[in-house]
């Protein structure tokens, strides 16, 4: 197995040394162009590179490889195993490490290791990092990344050892605390989170789930003591209102459907879901025909802006509410000067704009996923919870128990999806664009 890593790093390695050579004498500033297409191809890259460990350890075939590297570092953590406890430690922990590192974004870390960038970085920073929320925490993106890095860092400590403390061993405990903290969902288990039994890891899950999926800036003003920002945020309020209402409407079903543990599955799967962990403490093909409803809308929400989650991220959500009820005051008041506001700040028309061009991408996006695995004769509503889950960056899909059912073709779109979610979709699509390339 050693020589599987040892091939990757050696590839890795030229393929690195060539590109600099080939560039080092390039002085070319990084322009808002130059770096959508250093974000989009890199992490496009960065999947081949890191599938690479389970191509050469001969565990899985190139698509599969990509795809289950892809879900890695976008922090999906869907999966084409279907025995992931018979795949070697080494591997578990690579594909584990891969969420970490896609958890705070390869591109932020090289910010910190790559200095020479000088002002790229923060175009960088505003192109991988995820959702509407770009304020910078310090005013250099070099001091930020590495307040961010320390928050991670401290995060990881605090949460592998509560784990340890709770019954998990040393190499469980760092693994889903990788997967956890990345919002990802991989696990070292083929039963996920149902393998442990225990209410108790699942709280502490819960609360860590719940956590990495609100902004980083909110978590580092709590890290200081500021916990008045982050009460006053209109996002988290909304995303604390919205975690609650799908919990207790999820509940409610599954006590009425004779579940066990109706809230205490609700609970977990509705944190998993909506955080865009993906984690599983039950068989949720199981769950009525309402409970996959109203899964499959929390998947939509996602986390918030700003965080490592996935789907469409609160802000934009509660800005989409506010918009139309603005629009519908404005049907019986068309005089009325017409200001929308998300707590103190101000969207403006080209943000609304934007906002609705984002949904019209993501909708044609996701259509299209649906629309080709129903080409290769996967069923409809499988196909539809495999785009959603890919295209939202949440792993877990109804009818799908492993991706490794979905045909090869299927999984190149799945992947690409994947990093179409993780990056906005535009670093992705704007690839796709003639005119992107052109020289002007």
């Amino acid at each position: 197995m050693s020589g599987a890593f040892l091939s990757t790093m050696l590839c890795s390695f030229t393929t690195g040394l060539l590109l600099y050579v080939l560039s080092r004498r390039e002085n070319t500033p990084l322009y808002h162009r130059e770096t959508l297409a250093l974000v989009g191809t890199g992490w496009l890259m960065t999947a081949f590179y890191g599938a690479l460990p389970y191509l050469f350890s001969g565990e899985l075939g190139l698509d599969s490889a990509y795809f289950e590297s892809m879900s890695g570092f976008t922090t999906t953590g869907a999966t084409v195993l279907t025995d992931i406890e018979a795949l070697p430690k080494s591997l578990l922990f690579w594909r584990s490490f891969t969420n970490w590192l896609g958890g705070l974004g390869i591109i932020l870390l090289l910010i910190i290791i790559l200095p020479f960038l000088g002002a790229g970085g923060k175009l960088l920073y505003r192109s991988e990092m995820p959702g509407l929320d770009k304020e910078s925490i310090r005013p250099k993106i070099k001091d930020s990344a590495i307040i961010l890095l320390k928050l991670y860092l401290t995060l990881t400590f605090l949460l592998t050892a509560l784990l340890w403390a709770a019954g998990m061993n040393g190499f469980d405990a760092l693994c889903h605390t990788f997967s956890t903290l990345s919002t990802s969902g991989f696990s070292t288990k083929q039963d996920s989170i149902a393998a442990f039994s225990s209410p108790l890891i699942e709280a502490i899950l819960i609360i860590f789930m719940v956590t990495c999926s609100t902004s980083f800036s909110l978590l580092y003003c709590v890290s200081t003591g500021d916990f008045k920002t982050l009460i006053k945020n209109s996002e988290f309020r909304f995303y604390i209102f919205l975690l609650m209402f799908f919990f207790i409407l999820i509940g409610i079903d599954l006590h009425r459907a004779g579940f066990s543990r109706p809230f205490s599955f609700s609970l977990f799967q509705t944190a998993s879901i909506m955080t865009t962990t993906g984690f599983v403490t039950t068989d949720i093909d199981s769950f009525p025909v309402f409970s996959q409803c109203i899964s499959h809308a929390v998947m939509l929400v996602g986390g918030c802006s700003g965080s490592a989650s996935g789907g469409l991220k609160v802000i934009r959500v509660l800005i989409l509410f506010k918009l139309m009820y603005k629009h519908l005051e404005h049907a019986f008041r068309p005089k009325d000067i017409q200001v929308l506001r998300v707590g103190d700040l101000v969207i403006t028309t080209e943000q609304q704009k934007s906002l609705l061009s984002f949904f019209v991408i993501y909708a044609f996006s996701t259509a299209v996923g649906v629309l080709y695995l129903s080409f290769l004769d996967i069923p409809i509503y499988n196909g539809f919870s495999a785009t959603f889950s890919c295209i939202n960056n949440i792993g877990v899909a109804f009818g799908v128990k492993s991706f490794a059912t979905i045909p090869m073709s299927g999984k190149w779109l799945l992947s690409l999806l994947m990093a179409m979610g993780r990056l906005e979709l535009y670093a992705i699509c704007v690839l796709f664009i003639p005119s992107f390339w052109k020289r002007y």
